[in-house]
């Protein structure tokens, strides 16, 4: 940020790119953006350092970042948590190598798995089958997982998931390193675990070798940055190389120095601002369960396996008792009540509570969900209750996007091997994968989150009627 500021105040003439020249050939963008946004709009140079090879400010910015969250090495990201998340796999994992992970993980690990071409060992998260919804990972599973495959390279999860469950992460740690197994974690909604109070523990804090940490989602920075933190173990300069594969060489100054002054704010300010986000948290939690039909759930579905921790500052709500389906909810808070929840799927949505809510905003929601309840709400059941469905998993993610196949129907592609990723997004968990077989339990997932409104996304026919599958 000081360094971004002293090159604004020298005024420079640029012959460099980007061509809009701090704005000047571009009126437009300069009236929408602002003078001061597109001044530090700029190109690499000597004062502000190169993102690709850091010696001074971005690299003293990685390691105040580094402290801050209690890692050996922090670096920048720009191209967002998934591509933090892609760098952690394919710096441990090369092809052929087996990775653990519980099937329910973001479309990004799956990318890397295509990628570098790793085998996944899928242990099954628990499952809630009164929220309708997938957990953490039990430790017997992965105990079992560990055992029939000594020589995994690494373990993946999440912590937490995106309905804010965590697994045993200490426990997991502790047993993976004494098999000399890597533990990757994908912290991408778990920013703020190493700042406030009665937030479940961090990556960092119990030993993890990498996480993959967003802190443009409850840390405040700008949309796409991102830190990736790695712990003792790993060599920071073979993860550089592996991230410089990936990420852009035109890295935005915009999302770096966000990252910075987001980091600063969190390491000042973290603890009383993460207080007041779960305050609030616990306060719409309370007034959503006194309105019937949803249940707003927090720290009372631990159970100190599956569900190891849970962070309180995630509203999730369950909607099957209300008859309708976390999607419909969502859409409609958005169309009539002009309110953006994050999430909403089919017996769940999420609202993201964190740095920049106001308690009136809270209110608000609230309000909306007593009367949606009231104009909306029957004793019916959705559909489909279950949000997990376990993969019939028969080629490598790799083989199977890169071999010959055919596009068919999703009728006609029943008990075929797909070559293609089908997910709802957001959360960006695939129902289908490349490299499994399609059920009809996935087919009548995806057509039911069609039928109320979910976002399907990750195959060829935007239409998501036709998917490709092995020939």
């Amino acid at each position: 940020m000081e360094a971004m500021e002293a090159m604004r105040a020298k005024r420079i003439v640029p012959f460099d790119v980007p061509g809009h020249k701090r704005g000047k050939g571009s009126p437009e963008l300069m009236q929408f953006f602002g003078e001061k946004t597109m001044s530090v709009d700029v190109n690499s140079m000597k004062m502000l350092d190169f993102l690709g090879h850091p010696v001074s400010v971005i690299k003293e910015a990685e390691e105040i970042a580094a402290d801050a969250f209690g890692a050996a090495h922090c670096f920048l990201m720009v191209s967002g948590t998934s591509n933090s998340v892609i760098a952690m796999i394919m710096a441990t994992c090369k092809r052929g190598d087996k990775i653990l992970m519980p099937r329910n993980v973001h479309k990004s690990a799956l990318s890397a798995l295509v990628l570098c071409g790793a085998i996944p060992v899928y242990i099954d998260p628990g499952i809630d089958s009164n929220l309708g919804i997938s957990t953490g990972m039990r430790m017997a599973d992965i105990q079992r997982a560990m055992d029939e495959n000594p020589d995994a390279s690494a373990i993946f999860l999440n912590n937490p998931t995106y309905y804010g469950i965590c697994s045993n992460l200490p426990g997991i740690v502790k047993l993976a390193h004494q098999r000399g197994i890597a533990v990757l974690v994908d912290e991408a909604h778990g920013t703020h675990f190493n700042f406030g109070k009665g937030l479940p523990i961090s990556a960092m804090a119990v030993g993890a070798d990498m996480s993959a940490v967003s802190m443009h989602k409850s840390g405040g920075s700008l949309t796409q940055s991102s830190f990736l933190l790695l712990g003792d173990a790993p060599n920071p300069s073979h993860v550089r190389q592996i991230i410089n594969l990936t990420q852009t060489t035109s890295a935005s100054y915009l999302l770096m120095v966000s990252l910075d002054i987001s980091r600063k704010n969190l390491a000042l300010n973290g603890e009383g601002i993460f207080n007041k986000v779960g305050e609030m948290a616990n306060y719409a939690r309370d007034e959503i369960n006194n309105i019937g039909g949803y249940y707003a759930y927090g720290k009372e579905i631990i159970d100190g396996d599956a569900i190891f921790d849970f962070d309180h500052t995630k509203l999730s709500v369950n909607t099957l008792k209300t008859g309708m389906a976390g999607r419909e909810v969502y859409d409609i808070l958005r169309d009539e009540y002009d309110i953006q929840i994050e999430m909403g799927d089919i017996g769940n949505f999420l609202a993201y509570v964190s740095v920049g809510d106001r308690p009136k905003d809270i209110e608000r929601l609230c309000s909306a969900l007593a009367e949606i309840y009231r104009r909306y709400g029957s004793d019916k059941k959705a559909a489909i209750d279950y949000e997990y469905i376990h993969p019939v998993v028969t080629t490598s993610p790799q083989e199977a996007f890169y071999a010959e196949k055919q596009l068919v129907s999703l009728e006609t592609a029943k008990n075929r091997i797909s070559s293609e990723l089908a997910m709802c997004y957001p959360p960006g968990i695939p129902i289908i994968a490349p490299g499994e077989k399609v059920t009809q339990e996935a087919i009548d997932y995806i057509r039911y989150a069609k039928e109320i409104g979910c976002s399907l996304t990750g195959t060829q026919d935007e239409a998501v009627e036709q998917i490709y599958v092995l020939k």
